[in-house]
C-alpha cells in the first residue's frame, strides 16, 4: 500500500510594507493556507501546480501562484485577481541547492520571469528555506502593477529574497513563518510614484501537518468519494442559518456541485477524524437575474463519525473558491455593504449526513450517505486583500448524496 500522504492546513497574519508614495504604506492580511504533496499535484500555501515531466533531478510543472496585490487602496482595478499562471522548471543539484524558474502571466497576458536559487535546511521537526533571485518584468507588467496603469516604467528587474520555515510544536501543530523583500528596478526607483526603494513582508501563523513524531502509516483505510449536491441560495447569514433562521431567495437561484474526496489521514492529534483533500466544480444555474456560471473549489475537509446504530457524520471544510462570474445573491449582498465583489473568496462547508445503508438496513447501501450542507463563500470580515478586503459573501442550503468507492 502507498504511505499516508503529506498534507497541511494553516492560517496566519501577513504584514506588508510597500514603497509607494502614499500615506498608508502597509497592508495586513489574514491568510488561510492549504498544503498537499501528491504524486503529481501539489499545494504549498498560496501556490500549487501539476507535475508534467521530470525525475528526481529536474521537473517541469504547470504552476499557479497568488501574488499579493500590495499597493495603494485607490488602485483597486490594479490590485484584484492576482493569480499568475505558467510553466515552472525546478532543477536540483547534488548538494541539494535548487534552481527555480517560473515564466508567469496574469489573466490579461502581462508576463514576468522569476529566476532564483533555494536551499532547504533541517528536517520534519524544523525546516528553513532561504531563497534569493530576480524578477524580470515585462513592460506591460511593470507599467500596470508598479506604474499603477498611470505611468510608463518600461521593463525592469527586481532583486528578491525571502526566508520561510516551520517549527514543530506538538503533535500535528507547527509554527510557520516567512520574511522577505524586494529591491525595485532602476526606472521604478526614479518614479515619483515611489517613496522607498524596498518593499518587504512578514508572515507568522500556525498550521497542522503530519505528526513528525509518528511513523507515516499506510494510506488511510477509509475510501475516496464522489459527492453530488444541489443547493438553493439564501440571503441569510451563516449565523442565521445555523440558528434555523434561513430565508428563501426571491429569485430562487440554485447551484449543482460535484466534489471528489481524496483520503489524507484518519486522525488529528490522535482524534478519529477522516481528513480529505476535496476539489470541486460548482455550476450556478441561470435565472431571471443571472447567467449560468462556474465556481472552482479546493479545500480540506474533516469528518467525525458518531458510531451509533445509524451512523451520523459531521463535517467541516476550509479552502478557496473562485467564480468566473459573481452570482446575483453575492453581488447584491456585497453591494448593499458598499463592497466591490471579489471572484476569489474563502470557502467553508459545514455538513451533517446519515449512512443510508444503516438507515434502511441494506448492506449494499453502506457506502452511500445522505446529507445536508451549507455552501459558504466570504471575505473573512474584511481581513484579507486576497479576498478584496470585503465583508460578506453568499450562502446556499444544499442536500447531497455521497458515494464512497
Amino acid at each position: 500500500m502507498r504511505p499516508e500522504q503529506r498534507w497541511g492546513i494553516g492560517i496566519g497574519l501577513r504584514y506588508a510594507h510597500f514603497p509607494f508614495a502614499v500615506p498608508d504604506q502597509s497592508a495586513t492580511d489574514l491568510v488561510p493556507l492549504l498544503f498537499y504533496e501528491g504524486e503529481r499535484v501539489f499545494l504549498r500555501g498560496m501556490e500549487g501546480g501539476v507535475g508534467l515531466f521530470g525525475n528526481a533531478r529536474w521537473r517541469l510543472n504547470a504552476y499557479m501562484r497568488y501574488r499579493f496585490p500590495d499597493g495603494p487602496s485607490t488602485a483597486d482595478e490594479v490590485r484584484r485577481d492576482a493569480w499568475d499562471i505558467g510553466p515552472q522548471l525546478r532543477y536540483t543539484f547534488d548538494d541539494g541547492l535548487e534552481l527555480r524558474s517560473e515564466l508567469l502571466s496574469d489573466g490579461d497576458g502581462r508576463t514576468y520571469l522569476d529566476v532564483g536559487v533555494e536551499r532547504r535546511f533541517g528536517d520534519d521537526h524544523a525546516r528553513f528555506e532561504p531563497y534569493v533571485g530576480a524578477r524580470i518584468k515585462s513592460a506591460a507588467f511593470n507599467d500596470w502593477y508598479f506604474g499603477l496603469a498611470r505611468e510608463e516604467l518600461g521593463a525592469g528587474i527586481d532583486v528578491r529574497a525571502h526566508l520561510q520555515g516551520r517549527l514543530h510544536l506538538a503533535g500535528n501543530l507547527f509554527l510557520i513563518g516567512r520574511v522577505g523583500g524586494y529591491y525595485l528596478d532602476h526606472d521604478a526607483r526614479k518614479s515619483p510614484l515611489f517613496e522607498d526603494d524596498v518593499g518587504w513582508e512578514a508572515f507568522a501563523g500556525v498550521a497542522f501537518f503530519n505528526d513528525p513524531g509518528r511513523r507515516r502509516k499506510d494510506a488511510p483505510a477509509f475510501s475516496p468519494y464522489w459527492r453530488l449536491a444541489h443547493g438553493w441560495a439564501t440571503p441569510s447569514t451563516l449565523g442565521q442559518i445555523l440558528t434555523g433562521d434561513s430565508e428563501e431567495d426571491e429569485f430562487n437561484n440554485q447551484l449543482t456541485s460535484f466534489f471528489y474526496g481524496h483520503p489524507l489521514s484518519d486522525e488529528l492529534f490522535g482524534l478519529p477524524l477522516d481528513i480529505y483533500l476535496t476539489p470541486g466544480l460548482v455550476v450556478h444555474h441561470g435565472s431571471d437575474v443571472q447567467d449560468r456560471s462556474f465556481e472552482y473549489v479546493i479545500a480540506i475537509k474533516a469528518y467525525y463519525t458518531a458510531k451509533w446504530p445509524v451512523r451520523l457524520r459531521f463535517g467541516v471544510a476550509e479552502g478557496f473558491s473562485y467564480v468566473r462570474q459573481v452570482t446575483y445573491i453575492e453581488r447584491t449582498n456585497l453591494e448593499d455593504k458598499g463592497n466591490t465583489p471579489s471572484r476569489l473568496l474563502n470557502y467553508l462547508d459545514l455538513s451533517i449526513d446519515v449512512n443510508v445503508g444503516d438507515l434502511l438496513g441494506a448492506r449494499p447501501a453502506k457506502r452511500l450517505w445522505l446529507g445536508y450542507g451549507i455552501h459558504h463563500r466570504s471575505g473573512i470580515f474584511e481581513s484579507g486583500s486576497q479576498f478584496g478586503d470585503i465583508r460578506g459573501g453568499s450562502n446556499y442550503n444544499t442536500v447531497y448524496l455521497q458515494w464512497h468507492f
